[in-house]
């Protein structure tokens, strides 16, 4: 599948899967900026995408900078739909205890896209039963295998 990208911003770098077995491609800052500890920042990546009627943009954590410096997407997943052609831009927090720098050209967050499926709601008075019924947070089972 093809997908149409614009350049918003001569600095913007196009999107690319880093290994053939990739699910995600990474986004990347075009603006300097420093992150400081604890607080949350919107992070442009100079790109606008055409993503297929019936396809999302997710935006999602780089697992690298979570582990070793505590920066994550903020609204992960972040949602891109079919029909937005304004610029990606990405919402940062730093969950650590010092700031962060972004440069211009970092990789700041990953892109997968999914198709997606809309569906029709029905309103009824009662749900077919199950063993879990209304039990959740927690009820499936204890942590470590317990």
């Amino acid at each position: 599948m093809q997908v149409k990208l614009k350049k918003l911003n001569p600095l913007a770098i196009i999107p690319r899967y880093q290994t053939v077995g990739s699910a995600g491609f990474d986004f990347h800052s075009v603006i300097d900026c420093v992150l400081k500890a604890g607080e949350l920042a919107l992070i442009p990546t100079g790109l606008a995408l055409e993503l297929p009627q019936d396809y999302e943009l997710q935006i999602r954590p780089r697992s690298g900078l979570a582990l070793n410096d505590a920066i994550s997407v903020l609204n992960t997943p972040a949602t891109i739909d079919s029909d937005y052609r304004g610029e990606i831009k990405v919402i940062l927090i730093n969950h650590s205890k010092k700031d962060f720098v972004i440069n211009i050209g970092d990789r700041i967050a990953q892109g997968v896209v999914n198709r997606i499926y809309q569906v029709s709601f029905v309103e009824c008075d009662a749900l077919n039963e199950t063993t879990r019924g209304n039990k959740g947070f927690g009820s499936s089972g204890v942590r470590n295998g317990g």
